[in-house]
């Protein structure tokens, strides 16, 4: 799986000639309206509020197939820009906003990439859905588990990422607006096709408030499609000491024992 990060461009700067002379204006990009389901959902999970904290750590074991796939600690920003995954076997992980690194040099890179960006995608995703590249499609309500939700489509502008055709299908609670499962495929290294005949889910539990910001503590995974929901569970995730904390840049860049990760 390869989930990638989105970020958010501010304003553009254009050099412009007039009468002789060259003067620089800045002309800010106007921001994309929301729709009522983003709106819900943001506000639902206090969106505005995280965005005023600078770094989220929490402790994640994730297992599938009922085996370990990654038990360590993740410090990111809130905008997702610097992440860092301490693991418990030793080994640590680098982005920095620009490259993903792997310490020490001689540990095994398998899957480095996908544990960079997956999990901490995964937990920003209620905070990521409008952002730039990103487009919401409002659908019916639809059924997971005989409970209905409301129901959004989320896709990717064209060259935004390494998989621009990924796509989520997000449902959020009526009542709360908390996102409680997004439906998705993965087409990093497939045809969008064949990616479309293996969809899974995401299915978020036991929302915790941290500062007032409900998190949820426990993923489960699935099998899913769009027709039938949730199928059976293929792996499992259990977040603990979930809490912002005050690091900077300096943390998020990797030590010179370190080897550069581009592909997994």
């Amino acid at each position: 799986m390869r989930i990638l990060l989105k970020f958010l461009v501010l304003s553009t700067f254009f050099l412009l000639s007039c009468k002789n002379e060259t003067k620089e204006k800045v002309v800010e990009e106007t921001p994309k309206s929301k729709s009522p389901f983003v709106e819900s959902v943001e506000k639902a999970h206090r969106k505005n509020d995280l965005v005023n904290k600078n770094y989220v750590q929490f402790d994640i074991d994730v297992f599938f197939g009922g085996k370990p796939r990654l038990a360590g600690t993740v410090t990111m920003n809130t905008n997702s820009s610097e992440i860092r995954i301490d693991k418990k076997d030793g080994t640590s992980l680098f982005y920095d906003g620009k490259n993903v690194m792997l310490s020490p040099k001689d540990a095994n890179e398998k899957g480095a990439r996908f544990d960079m960006f997956t999990w901490a995608y995964f937990f920003a995703l209620p905070f990521k859905l409008s952002d730039q590249g990103t487009n919401i499609e409002t659908l019916k309500d639809h059924s997971l588990d005989s409970l209905s939700y409301h129901t959004a489509k989320l896709t990717f502008d064209k060259n935004t990422g390494d998989a621009p055709d990924d796509w989520y299908i997000l449902y959020a609670d009526k009542e709360t607006g908390l996102l409680e499962a997004a439906g998705y495929i993965v087409t990093f290294g497939k045809t969008l096709e064949k990616a479309e005949a293996n969809p899974h889910a995401i299915a978020y539990h036991n929302y915790k408030k941290v500062q007032n910001i409900p998190i949820a503590t426990a993923w489960t995974f699935h099998n899913w499609s769009q027709e039938t929901g949730l199928e059976d569970t293929i792996g499992t995730a259990t977040l603990k000491n979930i809490k912002f904390v005050d690091k900077n840049s300096e943390f998020f860049k990797a030590p010179e024992n370190s080897t550069p990760i581009t592909v997994d």
